[in-house]
């Protein structure tokens, strides 16, 4: 028997779904037969198959008018998030709590109205949160953020054992990706090269490639699959020590 996603009748709703990852992702639940809403803050193009609302995801009055529009809901992806530089010392109070509150109170907010829809249906749903391998990877000028990160992990594992067995609520650690950004990020294709070298599969992922996941994870096929926090970062990254080998040996280029 072939096994596949099937999301057909479902209804996703995927937070900052129009960019980034988070377009890969509602391509990905488009494609696995799912009615796919996204949302942003601002107004954007809706993604080819889907319907987009403007909502502020740290808003939660606004959340849960958003929520309650909807026939039902079957599938919450909390994508939305980002991760501004700043130095930890000197970084505002108001900087920290920005950050933490669009990457961990923010999913909180989205999830709270979900669970409230998805606990009256009688298949349930389901959660994935869209968290990152900074949870576990301490890096200078990403501390609110990665301990955000940290958070949302740890919050996956509570809601899920809290909201069982209706709804299951899961989270991906997404490593380095390809986006419309990349650039921005590290730099040119010599960059982007040299980082992609540090990563055992030897590139970074396609938004598609991590909106595989959060498809499996959303379907009948992860139907035991609750409290997981599921890497997709291509191996995790080369020690430093076999880098620095690496570098010595090739020799100044």
């Amino acid at each position: 028997m072939a096994l596949a996603v099937d999301l057909s009748g479902r209804v996703a709703l995927v937070t900052g779904g129009t960019r980034g990852i988070g377009l890969g992702i509602t391509r990905v639940l488009v494609a696995a037969g799912a009615t796919v809403v996204t949302c942003s803050r601002s107004p954007a193009e809706p993604v080819e198959g889907t319907t987009h609302r403007v909502c502020d995801v740290r808003d939660a009055d606004a959340v849960r008018e958003l929520v309650g529009s909807l026939d039902r809901l079957d599938v919450l992806v909390n994508n939305a998030g980002g991760a501004p530089a700043a130095e930890a010392a000197t970084a505002s109070p108001r900087f920290h709590e920005k950050v933490v509150g669009l990457n961990l109170l923010a999913p909180l907010v989205c999830a709270q109205a979900a669970n409230a829809v998805m606990q009256g249906q009688g298949t349930g749903g389901a959660i994935v949160n869209i968290s990152s391998i900074s949870a576990g990877r301490p890096a200078p000028t990403i501390a609110a953020y990665a301990a955000a990160k940290a958070g949302l992990d740890s919050l996956t594992a509570s809601l899920a054992m809290e909201w069982a067995p209706r709804v299951r609520v899961n989270a991906i650690d997404v490593g380095l990706c390809r986006t419309e950004q990349t650039d921005d990020h590290y730099g040119d294709d010599a960059s982007v090269g040299a980082i992609e070298r540090t990563i055992p599969l030897g590139r970074m992922a396609e938004p598609e490639e991590v909106g595989n996941v959060a498809a499996f994870l959303a379907s009948d096929l992860a139907s035991y699959v609750s409290g997981a926090t599921v890497a997709c970062h291509g191996g995790g990254e080369t020690p430093a020590f076999l880098a620095v080998q690496d570098i010595v040996q090739r020799g100044p280029s």
